[in-house]
């Protein structure tokens, strides 16, 4: 039985009801607010998202893992400051500050995100998905193709399963009081970090009630309803020691996306990528996000970037 199939009982089916999402009310056309200090949403229908902002700029959101806290982004987005960038950092429900009853659907989590780009900026902004944060991103492309001027998929799965090797990884990973440090090290180590990457950074920062909602979204959600990413630009990070969402994946968003899709593969890294690579993913972001869609010099600058 999968980790998502064993959750299931944790949540409750909720419908969620549209709500309409008003454009920033202080910025001007093109404009978005800061909020380095934080400021609460009411999304409707009992949401509340609290939102954070690092830097200012260009806008780009970011969608976070699975089961974990936006504040993973917090070094890339550091970085990015400094590239004249502005991240939009909201709590998942289940995480941090947010509250909220169980999503329905990836579609309920992709309109918090839209209910948050819009809270800051007039405007469409950059959207960056995060291995679940991905299934989420290419959501809110699809329903809201408004709000995304292009997203980037950072482990970016869906279709292609997981290699065998991962097992039940996952869960173990997630749990922060149910096993042990040592069988939670082995467990990062096989799923998440490639070889020579210290797994301990993600002992904490573990969400038990995202894990479960989230799991409950994927269940309420087919693939295909979400997998084209409407008719956004699209970057795959491919990271190419990755067992959790393998090459495949972006073989298969190729071939059904075309001249959309364009993918860069990153070397050294496994499912978590972030703290495992930060400057090159930093990099990327910034180059991508500035216009440059040659694969060839995305590769070439990432690949000069990667930390041995």
């Amino acid at each position: 039985m999968s980790f998502i199939n064993r959750l299931l009982p944790l949540v409750l089916p909720f419908a969620m009801l549209p709500v309409s999402v008003q454009a920033a009310p202080n910025a001007a056309p093109g404009q978005c607010e800061q909020a380095p200090g934080g400021i609460e949403v009411d999304a409707g229908e009992g949401v509340h998202i609290h939102i954070r902002t690092i830097g200012k700029g260009t806008p780009i959101l970011f969608i976070p893992s699975l089961a974990r806290g936006v504040a993973d982004f917090d070094e890339v987005a550091s970085l990015l400051a400094r590239e004249g960038y502005m991240s939009i950092l909201p709590d998942p429900r289940g995480t941090g500050r947010t509250q909220g009853p169980a999503p329905a659907s990836l579609f309920d989590l992709a309109h918090d995100a839209e209910v948050a780009a819009a809270r800051l900026c007039n405007g469409p902004v950059h959207v960056v998905g995060h291995a679940f944060g991905n299934r989420v991103a290419r959501a809110l492309a699809t329903s809201s193709p408004g709000t995304v001027r292009d997203v980037v998929l950072l482990a970016g799965g869906g279709k292609a399963k997981p290699l065998p090797q991962v097992g039940d990884s996952i869960t173990v990973s997630a749990s922060e009081s149910g096993f042990s440090d040592a069988a939670r090290l082995k467990a990062l180590q096989t799923a998440f970090f490639a070889p020579g990457h210290d797994p301990r950074v993600w002992l904490t920062g573990w969400y038990g009630q995202a894990l479960a909602f989230q799991g409950a979204a994927m269940k309420g959600s087919s693939v295909d309803q979400w997998w084209s990413g409407g008719s956004a630009p699209i970057l795959l990070v491919q990271a190419d020691e990755d067992p959790v969402a393998p090459s495949g994946n972006a073989d298969q968003l190729k071939a059904d996306i075309g001249d959309r899709l364009r993918t860069v593969t990153l070397r050294r890294a496994s499912h978590a990528i972030l703290p495992e690579q930060p400057g090159a993913v930093a990099w990327l972001l910034a180059r991508y996000f500035a216009g440059e869609r040659d694969e060839t010099v995305l590769q070439e600058g990432t690949d000069a970037r990667v930390e041995r």
